[in-house]
């Protein structure tokens, strides 16, 4: 008589279930839609997640080892990704470079602990697709501004925005007629549409420099209903693309769609650098007198 195949072990999270989960390197609150089974003893189940505030455009299978539950100990992970993500602590942590011990956890032999469990599958993601964009010397240079303009002149990015990410991203859309049509237009109308998201998604919490926090915090309570596209300019989406090789390494896309983007982010960066003095400003503003650039 044939041995009984191995019955699968069951999933880790349910139906339902409130998570969190990669999407980049920030950890998003999630729940758990469909669970798909692996087919295969000893596989990982897939899970089909909604990013809690996302539009449902933005549900999709991850892998077990991108979905976290929901305890104090992973929220606390929340917390630092975001902290460790966020430009203004990252030159805070070069400047103190302090050290500190991990606490001696007793390991059974053979086994990794835990946290170095979890840290291998970071390392896999940033390792899973990684992508180089080309950054033209003229935009390098209005980075190296926008940094200069910040951070040692003390001015800001007047707000809102004439034109807008939202306008630029538009006007870039308009200008590829000529070369696609039909389902490739599409694709890059899904791009682009993609853009916005992470731009609005991102801006709170990975491209501000610190003195530029009161202004965000302000702004948001002027036009409360309205989306950050439609706040904010070129300036500020060209941090976004300076980060999209680590955003890209953290998410499920396959060879052939992360060389597409590539492609296309590409084609955007060398609109910008033909375009730039439409849409980068020249000069900064210097804020008002009672400005407080001191908020956490």
């Amino acid at each position: 008589m044939p041995p009984k195949a191995a019955k699968p072990a069951p999933p880790l999270y349910e139906v339902g279930e409130r998570v969190l989960c990669f999407h980049g390197p920030l950890l998003y609150e999630a729940k758990v839609l469909e669970i798909k089974n692996p087919g295969e003893p000893g596989a990982s189940y897939s899970y089909k997640v909604h990013y809690k505030g996302w539009k449902s455009s933005w549900d999709e299978w991850v892998p077990q080892d991108r979905v976290l539950g929901w305890t104090d100990e992973n929220l606390q992970k929340q917390k630092e990704l975001r902290e460790e993500h966020n430009p203004k602590k990252k030159q805070e942590k070069e400047k103190k470079a302090t050290h500190t011990e991990e606490p001696i956890v007793p390991t059974v032999r053979g086994q990794k602990r835990a946290r170095e469990m979890d840290m291998d599958k970071e390392e896999d993601f940033i390792k899973r697709h990684e992508i180089k964009i080309n950054v033209p010397e003229i935009v390098k240079s209005l980075l190296v501004d926008d940094w200069e303009n910040v951070t040692k002149n003390g001015t800001l990015v007047k707000l809102p925005r004439e034109i807008t990410v939202n306008q630029f991203l538009t006007d870039f859309f308009d200008s590829t007629q000529h070369k696609y049509s039909g389902a490739q237009r599409e694709v890059y109308e899904e791009i682009l549409s993609g853009l916005r998201s992470y731009f609005d998604k991102c801006l709170g919490t990975m491209l501000l420099y610190r003195f530029e926090r009161d202004q965000y915090n302000e702004i948001k309570k002027q036009h409360p209903d309205t989306d950050i596209c439609d706040l904010y300019g070129t300036e500020h989406l060209l941090r976004l693309f300076v980060t999209m090789p680590e955003l890209i390494a953290h998410t499920n896309m396959d060879s052939q769609a992360v060389n597409s983007l590539r492609e296309h982010l590409d084609e955007i960066m060398m609109f910008i650098s033909r375009n730039h003095e439409k849409y980068i400003l020249s000069e900064y503003e210097q804020p008002p007198p009672s400005y407080n650039a001191t908020s956490p």
